[in-house]
Order: C-alpha cells, then sequence, then structure tokens
C-alpha cells in the first residue's frame, strides 16, 4: 500500500482550477485499490474549500507547509504563528512595502486596499468570499499558519535578514514570497502524515510541479514531476509525467503499478 501526496496547483488543477477528468478517475482509483490519498498543500486549510477538489475523496490533507494535518475529516495536528510575531511579521513587511496575506486554517486574511485591484487579489476575493478577512480592523485575533507576501519587485534582502529567525522563505519569483515557520515544509508534513498512519515515509509518492514542492519530493519515496512542471521541480524529482492536462497523473499512477 502506498500513501500518495498531490499537490493542488498546476498537479491538481489550473489556473482557472479545472480538474482534469482524468485526474479524477485516477485519484478515486487508486483510493479503491486500497492507497492513501492525501492533498499536500502549501494553501492554508482555509483556502482548501472548493467543493470539485474536495469530492475526489482524499483521505487527508495536509495543509499550510505542514502546519496542519487532517485524516478522514479530523483534524490531528495544527501548529499557529504567535501573535505577536504575525504582529511583528506585519508591521515589518508593510515597512518594505510587500503587502501581506495571513493564511490560517479557517480564514485568509488580506485588506482590500492593498490588493483590490490587483487580479490576483479579485481572484481571492471572489474564491474566498465570507473566508477572507481584514488583517487592520481584525489587528491581534488572526489564527494563522503561514503567510504570503506580494513583494512587487522590490528587493527582498533586508526584509527577509530581520525575519530569518522566524522563517523559511520559499521565492516563487520576483513578485510572491511564501513565509513558512521554521522546522515545517511540505516535506515535514508528508513524514508527519505518514508517522500518524504508522507508514513508511519509503512507501510514499509525491506530486508536484514547483519549488515549494521540492522538500516533499525529498521527502517521498518517489517523487513524480508534472509535464508543466518548473525546471528545478523537473530536476528533483524521480519521475516526470505529461502534462497535467494531458492526463499527468493518470499516466503516472499506472507506471508505478498504483491503478
Amino acid at each position: 500500500m502506498k500513501t500518495l501526496f498531490f499537490d493542488i496547483d498546476g498537479t491538481i488543477w489550473d489556473r482557472h482550477n479545472v480538474i482534469p477528468e482524468s485526474t479524477v478517475r485516477a485519484i478515486r482509483q487508486a483510493s479503491a485499490n486500497g492507497h492513501k490519498t492525501f492533498i499536500c498543500s502549501g494553501r492554508s486549510r482555509g483556502y482548501i474549500t472548493s467543493p470539485a477538489l474536495l469530492d475526489i475523496g482524499f483521505d487527508g490533507i495536509v495543509s499550510a507547509c505542514g502546519t496542519m494535518i487532517e485524516f478522514e475529516g479530523r483534524e490531528i495536528f495544527s501548529r499557529s504563528i504567535p501573535v505577536d510575531i504575525v504582529e511583528h511579521t506585519i508591521t515589518t513587511v508593510r515597512s518594505f512595502d510587500f503587502r501581506p496575506i495571513l493564511e490560517g486554517r479557517e480564514y485568509i486574511y488580506m485588506e482590500e486596499s492593498e490588493f483590490g485591484e490587483d487580479p490576483y487579489g479579485r481572484k481571492l476575493f471572489a474564491e474566498l468570499q465570507d473566508r477572507r478577512k481584514p488583517i487592520d480592523s481584525l489587528w491581534g485575533q488572526w489564527d494563522i499558519n503561514k503567510l504570503s507576501c506580494a513583494t512587487d519587485d522590490l528587493d527582498t534582502s533586508e526584509c527577509f535578514k530581520i525575519l530569518s529567525p522566524y522563517y523559511d522563505f520559499i521565492v516563487h519569483n520576483s513578485r510572491i514570497v511564501e513565509m513558512v515557520p521554521h522546522g515545517f515544509s511540505k516535506g515535514t508534513g508528508l513524514i508527519h502524515a505518514c508517522e500518524l498512519l504508522g507508514s513508511d515515509p519509503a512507501d510514499s509518492v509525491a506530486f508536484g510541479d514547483s519549488v515549494n514542492d521540492l522538500d516533499m519530493f525529498r521527502a517521498a519515496g518517489i517523487s513524480v514531476a508534472m509535464g508543466n512542471g518548473s525546471p528545478e521541480a523537473k530536476e528533483c524529482a524521480d519521475i516526470i509525467t505529461t502534462d497535467m492536462k494531458d492526463d499527468g497523473i493518470e499516466n503516472a499512477l499506472i507506471r508505478l503499478g498504483i491503478i
């Protein structure tokens, strides 16, 4: 029996949140064949709400880069960032003109004044609806596992130096960075989930497409990069499958004898 871990964005669905029918079919068949299936995402739980995604029927969810784990609908682990550190973080990133997105188990906190004209911000507001809360009017009342910042091509080095006692930084490009508490990653989430299930991480398979999947790839017994993945993901992976839209997950699961 294998434990399968799937990234969401660029792996299960595209930037329009469209999931290939072959992906749904393949993951459900893997479950029917006795394998355990997990979402393993950088997204916090408050941003994993799509019925189309959850209705695939995963056994569990590793969210917010390993800081929260659920199994069979029950929360079995969660680590929140202390409020005083969050306050310091917000004040610091804003002093460098970064725009913060606080990512929690129930809500995503972001200011409309900072993201209302941003296409990505409008997409988030539309998707999250009442799961999006403001930062400033709820000052000190947040419950978050990690955060991201829009860095807008600004110099990040001094800000990262100030906040380095608290976070590891996943730089996607010059415009976006994830800030994850030290000691947590998709890789630690995969290992912790396997421990809680009593399974060996060597018997796990991880599917992903980007730089924030590299720790998960290193922790898994077998790593699979999507054909549409980044060069870094492909270089780190054991297997490169076809593009997500070209039955990538199904083809990999067939190749591995899982379905």
